[in-house]
Order: C-alpha cells, then sequence, then structure tokens
C-alpha cells in the first residue's frame, strides 16, 4: 500500500533518474501509431535533399564543358531543363514531408496532451496538495508546445542536417579527399562549444519552464480570488509581485538566449572559417590542376551546404536540449501514480451496483501528509440507511472522515469497508458512483444554471432538473432570474450568493439520485427556514437513502436518527439529539445557540 506521505520523495526520487529510454517510452506508441506516416515523411525528406545534392554536380558538367569549350546550346538547354524540373519536384516533396512529419508532430502533442488529462483526473487528492493548477497548466502547454517542435522541426532539422552533411562530405570526398580534410579542420571547436553550451541550455531551460508554471499559477489564483483582491484594495501589490515574476521569468530567458545566441555564431564561424580554407587551398588546387574549375564550383556548392548542417547543429542542439527538459517535465507528472489504490470492482462479480450503502470504519485512522498528530484515530462506525449527523469542534475530523468514505486519500487495508468489502480491493469509480456529494466550498461552472445543476447526469431533462432544484428549495429563485434556467452565472457563480451556491450544489448532488449523500456542512449559508424546508425535502426521498450530514447547526442535528460527535479525531459521543444533551460539547453547542436564537 503507498501511503500519501511518501509519495512526494518517491515522485523526486523517480525524476532524478529518469534517462532517455524512459521519455522514450513515453512517445513511442506514438511513433508505432503514425509509422507510415513518419516513413512517407522521411523519404520525401531525404528525397529533396539528394535531389539538392545532385544539382552542383550538373552544374559543374556545364562549367567543365564551358571551360573546355565543349559546351552547346542543347547541353545547357538540356542541363536547364532537368534543374527546373528538380526545383519542380523538390517543391512538390516538400509540401508531401512538411504534411506528413510536421502532422505528426501536431498528432503527438495531442496524443501526450489527451493522456496527461487524462492521467491528471485520475490522480487524488495528495497529488493535487503537491502541485499548484498553475504548474500542470504550464505542462499541458508551454512543455507540450516545446516537444511538438522538437519532434516537428527538430526532427526535420536534425534529419536534414544528418542527411545533408554525409552525403555532403561523400561528394566532397569524390571530388578531393585532401581538400575536404583541409575545410573540416575547424570542425573540432564545434563538437566541444556544442557540447557545452547544451548543458548549460538543459539548466538553464529548467528553470524558465519553472518559472513560467509560478507565473502562470499567479495569474490563475489572482483572476479567481479578484473580488477578494479588490476587498483588500491589493491591486498595485498584486501588480507589482507579478511585475517582479515576469522580470525573472525575463531574466532566465535572457540567460537561455546568451546561451542560444552562442550556438548559431559559433556554427557560422566553423563554417566561414572552412570556406576560407576552401577559397585559398581550392584555389592553389585549381592552379595546379588537382581539381578542375567545375570541380571546384561544385566543391564551394557543398561546402555551402555542409554549413547549414553545422548552423543546425547548434539549433537541432537547442531544441533537443528542451524538448528533453519539458519532457521530462511531463514524466514527472506521468510516473505518478495515485496514492488510493484499488483493484477493477468488475473483477469481483459479486457487487453489482447497490441500491442501499453501507459504509463500515474499523478503528479507522489517518494522518496528512507531513502531519505531527493523526486527523483520526480508533473510529468505529457503522453508517447506513437513514438519516446520520456529525458534529464536532472545528478541526476535529469531520471533513477529513466525509473525505476518505470518497476515497480522496488513501486507508491501510481493513479499516474501512464498502457494502463488506474493504474499500483498497474495490476501484474508487466503483465507490464513488454510490456516492452523492455536497462540500463545504461550493465549486460552479461559468456556464448555465441548468448545466451547473446536471453536472452528473448531462442527459437530465429539464423536469428532471427543476425536480431537483425544488427538493433544493432553489426552484423559485432560478425562476425569478433573467433567464432563469438557462441563466448564466458567471465565473464560480459569482452572480449568485453563497447560500443560492450551497443550494444548486445540493440540487446537481440530488439530481444524480446515488443512494448515498454526502454533505458537509453544505447548508451553512442557507437561512433557518429554508434549512427546514430542506431537511423535509430530504425526509422525503424515498428509503433506502444513506444520508451523512455534517453540521454546527442543532436545528438541522435534531432532525437525524443519531448523531455522532468528533472530538480531536475521535468519537466522544454518538446517539439521538436527546441522548446528546448530556454531552458537554453537544450541550454547550445547544446553550449558545438557544440564547442567540
Amino acid at each position: 500500500m503507498k501511503t500519501a506521505a511518501a509519495a512526494p520523495e518517491a515522485e523526486t526520487q523517480m525524476t532524478k533518474e529518469v534517462g532517455l529510454r524512459v521519455l522514450w517510452a513515453i512517445v513511442s506508441p506514438i511513433f508505432r501509431t503514425h509509422w507510415l506516416r513518419i516513413l512517407v515523411g522521411l523519404i520525401t525528406l531525404i528525397s529533396v535533399d539528394f535531389l539538392q545534392l545532385l544539382v552542383p554536380r550538373l552544374v559543374q558538367e556545364a562549367v567543365d564543358a564551358l571551360a573546355a569549350g565543349s559546351a552547346t546550346t542543347a547541353l545547357l538547354g538540356r542541363i536547364a531543363g532537368i534543374i527546373f524540373l528538380f526545383a519542380l519536384t523538390m517543391a512538390g516533396l516538400r509540401f508531401v514531408w512538411r504534411y506528413m512529419i510536421i502532422g505528426f508532430s501536431r498528432l503527438l502533442e495531442r496524443n501526450l496532451r489527451n493522456r496527461l488529462f487524462e492521467h491528471i483526473l485520475r490522480m487524488d487528492q495528495p497529488f493535487f496538495e503537491r502541485r499548484t493548477t498553475g504548474d500542470l497548466m504550464a505542462h499541458a502547454s508551454n512543455d507540450l508546445s516545446v516537444v511538438q517542435m522538437a519532434f516537428g522541426i527538430g526532427v526535420v532539422a536534425a534529419v536534414d542536417a544528418l542527411v545533408m552533411s554525409l552525403a555532403a562530405l561523400a561528394f566532397m570526398l569524390a571530388i578531393d579527399v585532401r581538400l575536404t580534410l583541409i575545410v573540416l579542420l575547424p570542425m573540432p571547436l564545434l563538437i566541444i562549444a556544442t557540447k557545452k553550451l547544451s548543458g548549460m541550455l538543459h539548466r538553464r531551460f529548467n528553470l524558465v519552464q519553472e518559472q513560467f508554471s509560478q507565473l502562470t499559477e499567479f495569474a490563475r489564483a489572482t483572476l479567481v480570488s479578484i473580488r477578494l483582491i479588490k476587498a483588500y484594495t491589493l491591486e498595485d501589490f498584486q501588480a507589482r509581485h507579478f511585475g517582479r515574476l515576469g522580470n525573472d521569468y525575463v531574466q532566465s530567458n535572457l540567460r537561455v538566449a546568451r546561451v542560444q545566441g552562442l550556438l548559431a555564431p559559433t556554427s557560422t564561424l566553423v563554417g566561414s572559417v572552412g570556406m576560407l580554407l576552401l577559397l585559398y587551398y581550392g584555389g592553389v588546387f585549381v592552379i595546379e590542376g588537382r581539381i578542375s574549375i567545375g570541380g571546384f564550383v561544385a566543391f564551394v556548392s557543398y561546402l555551402t551546404m555542409l554549413i547549414w548542417p553545422m548552423m543546425a547543429v547548434g539549433w537541432v542542439a537547442n531544441i533537443a536540449q528542451r524538448g528533453i527538459t519539458s519532457l521530462r517535465r511531463i514524466h514527472q507528472v506521468l510516473a505518478v501514480e495515485p496514492c488510493v489504490d484499488g483493484m477493477d470492482a468488475t473483477s469481483l462479480g459479486t457487487l453489482p451496483p447497490a441500491a442501499r450503502v453501507t459504509y463500515s470504519c474499523r478503528q479507522l485512522r489517518f494522518t496528512y501528509p507531513a502531519a505531527q498528530q493523526p486527523a483520526l484515530q480508533d473510529i468505529d462506525l457503522e453508517i447506513g440507511e437513514g438519516l446520520l449527523g456529525l458534529t464536532g469542534r472545528t478541526g476535529s475530523g469531520k471533513s477529513t472522515l466525509c473525505r476518505l468514505l470518497l476515497r480522496m486519500y488513501p486507508v491501510e487495508s481493513g479499516m474501512l469497508f464498502f457494502q463488506g468489502e474493504d474499500v483498497t480491493r474495490l476501484a474508487q469509480a466503483f465507490i464513488r458512483s454510490h456516492i452523492a456529494y455536497v462540500s463545504q466550498e461550493t465549486f460552479l461552472f461559468a456556464d448555465s444554471i441548468a448545466a451547473n445543476i446536471a453536472l452528473g447526469r448531462p442527459e437530465a431533462s429539464m423536469d428532471e432538473i427543476r425536480a431537483a432544484a425544488v427538493l433544493a428549495a432553489i426552484d423559485e429563485e432560478i425562476c425569478s432570474f433573467a433567464g432563469g434556467y438557462e441563466a448564466a452565472i458567471g465565473e464560480r457563480g459569482v452572480k449568485l450568493s453563497g447560500g443560492q451556491k450551497q443550494r444548486l450544489a445540493l440540487a446537481r448532488a440530488l439530481l444524480c439520485r446515488r443512494p448515498m449523500l454526502i454533505i458537509d456542512d453544505g447548508l451553512s449559508a442557507v437561512d433557518v427556514e429554508t434549512e427546514q424546508e430542506i431537511l423535509h425535502n430530504l425526509r422525503s426521498l424515498p428509503s433506502g437513502r444513506t444520508i451523512l450530514l455534517v453540521s454546527h447547526r442543532v436545528n438541522v442535528l435534531r432532525h437525524c436518527d443519531s448523531i455522532v460527535v468528533l472530538d480531536e479525531g475521535r468519537i466522544s459521543g454518538a446517539g439521538s439529539h436527546n441522548d446528546l444533551l448530556g454531552h458537554d460539547f453537544y450541550r454547550i453547542m445547544v446553550e449558545k445557540q438557544r440564547s442567540h436564537a
């Protein structure tokens, strides 16, 4: 059994040890799927390169004929026609390889994005406590774009440079071996510079990506909490902090640019020195008669073709390092598995979808990662049909218990049982498919009211949506809005009051018609009269429903079949409302609320 506490250390260790073979395993299935597309793209790319390499040979033939005085109009016309035909062919082939290879890189980006998104969706709560939303957004945007470029134009440049350099060298060697060796003398300088600068680039670009994550997260958090920021007049403070983050990001990008700026000039310098050597020694060889004038012209053309691969070495090294860095960052997410384990529910056979739900806690204990004290300990509790109230001081473990029932955090084997089965043997999705949940923090989408209520059942009819709203005592208010159920509620339901948000969330849960309903202090912003109407509606639901209601309100708890009181993570009392009047905490809570009534 994995533990939430051990997960961050394991995640860090995995990212340190990851190598190119592991990174290749991430993208290799996509390559296998689209191998034919890649093959066609590479063949057409190489074909273009070889056609380019044949042109100098044709020019050499023409120049030598002119120098020898044997050139004819027919000969020059034939050579010009062949070169024109090559140009048309290369234009068509360039379209094909761009469509095939660049298109493949977009398919790879799409597949990786889908895989990353699906992986994030199945992660558990500890994962989201370790990673910010901005960091995950950076992975799904900036990092994927870099990977797409590396496997798109980066692959094209690498293959093109390799084929062109090897073929150009072969043609140059065929003209004169000694001259070829002379013009290649500066090449070791490029190799040494590329190796050193690529390592620097990797470290600096990794920092750039991390800072982009911080910048994205800060912007997201600011926009989400814009009303709070304005209420505290923090606009200038936030703007200054955002400016500092932006400045750090720019400075890190400039440090990357300095490395990139050294790679291209170094490549150009090596090529230019090679050209100077060619002009001098090649001219000497022509004078000595070692090579013809046509051969010299062809050699100049091939060296010019070789300069592009020399320049491309730095560019390809740059884009490859950036791609590897971003792929490693994506691997950091994909390599992390949920701490909440469970086998596939369909393999059990003995547990079809249940019409009624029972939950059993047996000496249940739980400690949050990095926490010193357990949040829950020695919890023995049977949760079955009916309305169960849960109360206790702030921080006593009420919400923690709700989260464990929803399988948001891992628990040890033998402590929590669903329908008599150990939850560690059940898939999370199977358990959650029986539970509807209303949390303390209501989340609504920037969509219509109807769409927000129907989140759990998109296929629900408008009559069913309205019926759920009636049960949540929000129907009349919805109908009073301009647009009714089609009214847009803004980002996170900004146009609604706290009580309206909570009742919409309750309607969403009720529409799912699941056998268990957990309301984790989800009625705290609702007035007493409306709250009593909701409780009456919950009581009128068909029998067999299991409802766990977390609340501090005595007017709510007194309607429960039984009440459990938590104190410092332990059950300190249980029974009906009248039974608990002798319990210190519950009695004090009752007296205080009566005195304020």
